[in-house]
């Protein structure tokens, strides 16, 4: 006889690590999404098979997390780990109905990515590279280089080895979301701060880390600390929003956007799944039309 929910989790985290790849921060997440569900459902309805949840159940929780001032963001994705945690368990058996079918998610309003202006980029990359030599400021420097370059994101980035960049073919080979992997082209430019990164760091180091960035200990780099010296870097800029690495690949998509290259490249360059969640930045050219028109029609 199935049991309750918090029975059933391991069983489906072990399916997204092992089976489906999902990268450790994505398993987390759902991780304590089904935990609070759970939670709640204990809290509110004592014990409940996991087989007898019902829509309304779900509902429930979700009220009590608007109630609670969570995000319409936040909800949704709460929303897509029980449909996938339902998914899962509605083919091992363990429920006979998918109680997903009747939720409908909120709306969300649009969101449109935060990016740097190119020539204020170029003013954050030469305060930069005027800083004091030391593995701080190259780090800070191969930050901003690397994921303006390649529009990676903050977990692919520090956890890229020295072997995934193919001097040869001048790209680095990305291993994405799902295991997935991908090539990005680089410059000569790119190649040659890279090359000369790696020779300093054998040279200052006995055993360093099979990453390509290290910290000040040859040691490889964490998130917290890449994050907090983009945001250090970007600083430069007080009229930017949001500081963070996650600009910085916007940042990439909006140019190649912007200067005409195809929605289906971006695509591919981000990793992105669908073209859907590369259309958001298309946004940006539409304003650039609209102001050349503005400026040049002469009944505008």
């Amino acid at each position: 006889m199935p049991g309750t929910l918090a029975q059933h989790i391991d069983p489906f985290i072990n399916y997204l690590k092992f089976e489906k790849r999902f990268s450790q921060h994505t398993v987390l997440a759902y991780a304590a999404d089904l935990h609070d569900f759970d939670l709640f459902l204990v809290k509110t309805f004592e014990s409940l098979p996991v087989a007898d949840l019902d829509y309304q159940h779900i509902r429930s929780w979700l009220a009590r997390l608007k109630e609670n001032d969570l995000t319409a963001r936040s909800i949704n994705r709460k929303i897509s780990t029980l449909k996938s945690f339902f998914r899962y368990h509605l083919k091992t058996g363990n429920v006979r109905t998918n109680p997903m079918t009747k939720i409908v998610s909120p709306k969300m309003s649009r969101r449109l990515p935060v990016f740097i202006r190119e020539d204020d980029l170029a003013t954050v990359k030469q305060s930069v590279g005027s800083a004091t030599e030391s593995w701080e400021t190259l780090n800070e420097k191969m930050l901003l280089t690397l994921f303006y370059a390649t529009g990676m994101r903050l977990s692919e980035l520090i956890n890229l080895k020295e072997t995934q960049v193919d001097f040869s073919r001048r790209q680095v080979k990305v291993l994405g979301k799902g295991s997935k992997e991908r090539s990005i082209p680089l410059n000569k430019q790119v190649l040659g701060e890279i090359q000369d990164y790696i020779a300093l760091k054998r040279k200052t180091f006995e055993g360093f880390a099979a990453e390509l960035l290290v910290t000040g200990k040859g040691k490889k780099l964490y998130p917290k600390y890449a994050y907090l010296l983009v945001k250090k870097a970007l600083s430069e800029l007080p009229t930017l929003d949001k500081k963070s690495p996650h600009v910085l690949r916007h940042s990439f998509a909006t140019h190649l956007v912007n200067n005409g290259a195809e929605l289906n490249a971006v695509k591919e360059l981000l990793g992105h799944a669908s073209l859907a969640a590369t259309q958001v930045y298309t946004h940006n050219t539409i304003e650039k039309l609209r102001e050349v028109y503005k400026n040049a029609h002469p009944r505008a």
